[in-house]
């Protein structure tokens, strides 16, 4: 018996990194996913963001713990196809029980030929699609009548702006991580008295493609005073995806059933340097 038998979960972002391993993590409990992602570039990010075939790997995975998976090519920053997608993984799966607002970018390093856009890129992938998301999600939810539990992917960028450069890209990440932590208060404050939990997680940095990359490699060795305002309390320069899964895990099971309105770190101490 796993922890999530018989449950649904939505997750965005779920091509690669964080969002394949929360997909493969709650599939070992059980889940049904709805994996969404973009799988395309975008134009202002430098390093090659996920492809097609790594969505395919992540229902290879999922398919491979005998659950079942229906995956979408969506972009978060686009209410309508988000709503698509949404509605064809319910009827495939049925209801959702669980949602995890995981896309996101992180356009640090590259070039800028234009500021604003690059703002305006990550402020619509990371905060405007966490909006997106939940807007899609919850209202089927409350229709249902049943509970559930929602976990927004922030960042210990979310509590903090340590390492921030003036940049476009380091400054909207900042921003927009800080601006899921309101979101996921408000959220909290409409659906707790429903019965669906919402959490924000905030890890450290994560080994996946998102930050080991040649662009981020470059911008953080040409750095080393921001690597130096990033770096955690453990002797650890990074965590790996399924320790943020794990934690994800908690949150959405009944071990975490009266657990929301939290901003929860898993950050080897960052927080606490």
């Amino acid at each position: 018996m796993g922890q999530l038998d018989g449950k649904v979960a939505f997750i965005t972002g779920a091509a690669r990194g964080q969002g394949r391993s929360h997909a493969v993590r709650l599939a070992e409990e059980g889940a049904d996913i709805i994996a969404v992602d973009v799988a395309d570039q975008i134009d202002t990010i430098y390093y090659p963001m996920s492809r097609p075939e790594d969505l395919a790997e992540t229902a290879r995975q999922v398919e491979a713990l005998d659950r079942r998976i229906h995956t979408v090519r969506a972009d978060v920053r686009d209410r309508g196809a988000l709503e698509q997608a949404f509605a064809a993984g319910v009827a495939e799966l049925g209801p959702v029980d669980i949602v995890l607002a995981n896309a996101g970018i992180a356009p640090a390093g590259g070039p800028e030929p234009d500021p604003d856009r690059t703002f305006r890129d990550v402020i619509d992938t990371n905060l405007i699609g966490v909006w997106n998301t939940i807007s899609v999600a919850a209202p089927s939810m409350l229709e249902r009548g049943q509970g559930g539990a929602i976990v927004l992917t922030s960042s210990t960028q979310g509590l903090s702006g340590r390492g921030g450069d003036g940049t476009a890209g380091v400054t909207g990440y900042a921003a927009a991580k800080h601006g899921v932590v309101g979101l996921m208060r408000s959220f909290t404050a409409w659906l707790s008295p429903h019965g669906i939990r919402v959490n924000s997680i905030h890890p450290t940095g994560v080994n996946t493609p998102m930050i080991v990359n040649d662009v981020i490699g470059t911008f953080i060795a040409e750095n080393p005073e921001v690597a130096a305002m990033v770096s955690n309390l453990m002797p650890v320069d990074m965590i790996e995806p399924v320790d943020v899964s794990n934690a994800v895990l908690y949150l959405v099971s009944d071990a975490g059933r009266y657990v929301t309105g939290v901003t929860f770190p898993v950050d080897a101490g960052f927080a606490a340097k």
